[in-house]
């Protein structure tokens, strides 16, 4: 009887396929760019540093770090270990923050130094936690010498050598605890193990493929951008970390370092194609735009095709669930609108049905709640049997979005249970709303929320970001939208901004818009 083959996670994987070219870069920040020799050198010593402090299989590591290598390299040191990371979202609250980390039974804590403020204030929030390593010395402000929480991790690694660690991980050890984004309640810990994480990078792979890839993360490495970042080293290239969002130089960088992929949420790649740079920046070398985790504009894409050409690329999917569906860019017809404001065509391998209330499947065209079942789902929720009993039933998952299929077999996602708002006679779907506001010649991007009224009832508010140079009332808006939507659809209330807020993530943080109009009316 020939033995079981010996499981090497992904971190293995990686770090021995970048060993074929040691000299070249993988990732770039500002000026810094290291080499793959340097990056798996790094990430040895780094492993070495943390299981001489104790970390391994079965504890928990938390980081609370930004888009920095040394954040890919210490994930990547503390899986190799076969330990499990839970990487905080940087702009929530501290006490939500706090609660996450005492969540996970966090036993280490390693910490970007120019987060060491949000450091001490969670580890006065937190039950006491076993190691604090910070990735470097923070950094003096204001003439005072910096507040040190922990050691200097990098310093520790340093006096490491970098021969290979093997890695300690089974298939089935807990690889992450990702937690969903909190925008809409208390954060949930959603488990994956290293063999869904195998799985996650393989598909990662085949939707963002491509030779000679040079991604751009400008958006959260704790969020999706961190693994679609995983499937470019996976394949050899080179990835380009932003540590903030800022359109001109995403403009700058695309021309400068010839990006050939890059992922925006589209409140963030509307900002990119408004900003006035937009227009004679050099954007040849881009192969794919990829879009998603919040509905977009159809007429804002069809403009954005024109634009880039064919370089757009949807994609729909959750933490829990995986990759569902993706709208590839050979589909972004901009004169179909109708096809634009789908989530196209599920993935191979997965399966999507739409079911009522009582779990039975509809017909084609009817809404209810998207149910996926592939090899990509969740192993359940931490430490929350009874909700994972909930959303994973015989095998499917109840994403808790609302949506449809129609005769081609194109998903459509209406909107999330939890937003769709309830009023006299019917519901209103906030992306509809959305979608039809976003037509206005006047309307930049809009924001559809309900918030509960005196007696009780939801009332249907919008925040709106007016089109440069543009002039509209709130009065003539409500008549546009009962004069085309129907009087159900009317806002009760239309607010106006220069931005809209967005989350860690880049979405509308409608928390926010939602607690901001109830504070207004008190």
């Amino acid at each position: 009887m020939s033995a079981s083959p010996v499981f090497r996670n992904y971190v293995e994987i990686i770090l021995d396929g970048l060993a074929d070219e040691p000299g070249h870069p993988v990732l770039v920040s500002d000026e810094h760019r290291l080499t793959a020799g340097e990056f798996r050198s790094l990430v040895h010593r780094l492993a070495r540093a943390l299981r001489e402090r104790g970390v391994g299989p079965g504890r928990t590591v938390t980081l609370l770090c930004g888009n920095l290598p040394e954040t890919m390299a210490v994930r990547y040191a503390v899986n190799l270990l076969g330990a499990h990371f839970n990487h905080l979202y940087n702009r929530l609250s501290a006490d939500v923050q706090a609660l996450m980390m005492a969540d996970v039974d966090t036993y280490a804590f390693v910490v970007d130094p120019r987060m060491t403020g949000r450091a001490v204030e969670l580890l006065g929030l937190v039950p006491p936690v076993e190691q604090v390593l910070l990735l470097g010395s923070a950094p003096a402000r204001a003439g005072r010498e910096a507040e040190q929480p922990g050691e200097d991790l990098l310093a520790l690694a340093a006096k490491q050598p970098d021969t290979p660690v093997v890695g300690g991980a089974r298939a089935e050890d807990l690889c992450f605890i990702r937690h969903s984004g909190g925008t809409t309640g208390h954060p949930k810990g959603v488990r994956s193990t290293f063999g869904r994480m195998q799985e996650g990078i393989a598909r990662t792979r085949e939707l963002f493929s491509g030779t000679g890839r040079r991604d751009l993360v400008c958006t959260p490495l704790s969020h999706a951008a961190g693994f679609i970042a995983d499937g470019t080293l996976s394949a050899g290239g080179t990835v380009v970390l932003h540590y903030s969002f800022d359109p001109a130089d995403i403009l700058a960088t695309i021309a400068r370092e010839r990006i050939t992929n890059v992922m925006l949420l589209p409140p963030l790649l509307y900002q990119v194609l408004d900003h006035p740079d937009s227009e004679h920046a050099d954007l040849s070398s881009l192969r794919q735009i990829t879009y998603g985790g919040t509905p977009a504009s159809p007429a804002r894409i069809a403009d954005a095709v024109r634009r880039l050409g064919p370089v757009l690329q949807q994609g729909y999917g959750q933490f829990e669930a995986g990759a569902v569906s993706v709208l590839p860019a050979s589909e972004h017809d901009p004169d179909r609108p109708e096809i634009l404001r789908t989530a196209g065509r599920p993935v191979p391998g997965v399966e999507v049905e739409i079911r009522d209330e009582t779990g039975r499947v509809l017909p084609v065209g009817e809404i209810g709640e998207i149910c996926v079942r592939s090899g990509q789902l969740m192993e359940g929720y931490w430490k929350n049997p009874e909700l994972t009993a909930r959303v994973l039933r015989d095998g499917w998952m109840h994403t808790g979005d609302l949506g449809l299929l129609d005769e081609q077999g194109y998903l459509s996602v209406v909107d999330r249970i939890k937003d769709m708002i309830p009023v006299v006679g019917g519901h209103v779907y906030t992306t509809e709303l959305e979608d039809f506001l976003n037509t206005h010649p006047a309307v930049r991007q809009s924001a559809v929320y309900g918030v509960k009224g005196a007696g009780g009832h939801e009332r249907v508010h919008t925040t709106v970001v007016a089109a440069p140079g543009a002039t509209v009332t709130p009065e003539e808006l409500r008549t546009w939208v009962r004069d085309g939507r129907g009087a159900l659809y009317e806002p009760d209330h239309v607010n106006f901004a220069d931005a809209l807020p967005l989350t860690d993530a880049g979405k509308p943080d409608k928390k926010f818009l939602r607690a901001a109009a109830v504070a207004d009316r008190t």
